[in-house]
């Protein structure tokens, strides 16, 4: 029988909520979208997060990893299905919400910024020279407020890298140093870290590991008493680039220049210091990782001067990487990151380039020029299931992809 148009009452839609879910189930989300169209009753049931589950996990950037932990709690997941399908086709809104200038370093000759950034909640904290800036995310819109809420201060040059982690900001400078601060308070550590610029950083468990020029990877303890004692000295003969603690608390892994005969993917035992494994075999020379990001303890991506993007799985081969993309325009890649599930979002070294990729496909799924007429690197970007957030030389671009 067809479900009627008003309150169902002795037909297939009276059976119990238990059987009719079981039931909706099978559909897919046009047919779950039309049911909900029927009547009050199955508007609430159609609308369910436990029916749009599965068919989220299948989806882009839906708040599901692969192994189904949902990070996007408290959004409905029937709405994050809707959004999705803007990534899939590229449907949002553009909006250029902060410029800064090039900072000028002598007369007839300039430095471009490279900031870098991470989301949290409802703000966005953004490296600008020496200091880093927390702004706070305006409600259901691409802005920020115009004015930041904090400022992170330390470095006397510029920050190179900077993460997150815990209410806690670890940032690594030009100035061979790292800073410790703790958002919500006034405290904060500075110690002197490389004798050149700190190229990269990460924080996990109560250690810091860092990059630098000086071709030396370290291992830092911030511990209670410890708070920036060098506990591991680690000589890559390379300069460091990338780096990225494993989600195992057991390892890390080094992204170099690869200037010599050895490879730029190296994962170090984090107690230790020794060498545990490389990645790869074929890299060529010049073809540095300018980005590492960690999906899961054993599969890890990483990018760089080579144009690709690469998907690594230790536990099947270290010698070549499991899936690889070509940036299409044959341009360095600056940075990507993933929803660790189908998509990949990456920034190129031209024209501000961001392209969004479906690991299930060998194309780019879709691309955004950010930076017209003139050419800037993407240096960093974050998105959240709704927005993408891309730093270029002098600007912040969002792309909405709630807009219709």
């Amino acid at each position: 029988a067809s479900p009627p148009s008003s309150s169902p009452s002795s037909s297939l839609w009276a059976l119990p909520e238990e059987l009719l879910l079981l039931i909706c189930s099978y559909l897919d989300a046009q047919a779950l979208g039309r049911l909900g169209q029927v009547c009050r009753r199955l508007r609430f049931l159609s609308s369910r997060d436990l029916l749009w589950r599965r068919i989220a996990r299948g989806c882009l950037n839906s708040g599901f990893t692969q192994l189904g932990t949902d990070l996007a709690a408290g959004i409905p997941v029937k709405e994050r299905v809707k959004v999705s399908q803007n990534w899939r086709h590229g449907r949002c809104r553009r909006e250029t919400v902060l410029k800064w200038k090039c900072k000028q370093v002598a007369p007839f000759s300039s430095t471009f910024l490279m900031p870098w950034m991470e989301l949290d909640g409802e703000y966005l904290y953004l490296s600008q020279a020496e200091n880093i800036q927390a702004y706070r995310l305006c409600p259901d819109s691409t802005g920020l407020q115009r004015h930041p809420q904090a400022i992170f201060s330390g470095h006397q040059e510029d920050v190179c890298r900077f993460v997150l982690v815990n209410s806690h900001i670890v940032s690594g400078g030009g100035d061979g140093n790292i800073v410790l601060h703790k958002i919500h308070g006034s405290y904060s550590v500075k110690f002197s870290a490389h004798e050149q610029e700190v190229n990269c950083v990460d924080f996990q468990g109560g250690l810091v590991v860092s990059g630098s020029r000086d071709r030396t990877a370290k291992v830092w303890s911030l511990s209670a008493g410890r708070v920036g004692q060098c506990l591991h000295t680690v000589q890559t003969e390379d300069r460091v680039w990338s780096i990225a603690i494993s989600p195992l608390l057991s390892s890390f892994v080094t992204g170099t220049a690869c200037c010599g005969h050895t490879s730029p993917l190296r994962i170090w035992d984090l107690e230790s210091s020794q060498l545990l494994t490389c990645l790869g075999t074929d890299f060529h020379r010049g073809a540095g990782v300018l980005d590492v990001f960690y999906e899961t303890p054993s599969l890890l991506l990483s990018c760089g001067y080579d144009t690709y993007i690469r998907y690594w799985d230790i536990r099947t081969s270290t010698r070549k990487c499991v899936q690889e993309w070509e940036e299409p325009h044959d341009s360095a890649l600056y940075c990507i990151r993933s929803d660790k599930n189908h998509m990949i979002a990456s920034g190129s070294s031209y024209y501000g380039v961001v392209r969004l990729w479906d690991k299930r496909q060998t194309r780019c799924l879709q691309s955004f020029h950010l930076s017209s007429p003139t050419s800037s690197p993407v240096y960093c970007l974050r998105f959240s299931t709704t927005h993408l957030y891309a730093a270029l030389a002098s600007a912040l671009h969002v792309l909405d992809f709630t807009a219709p």
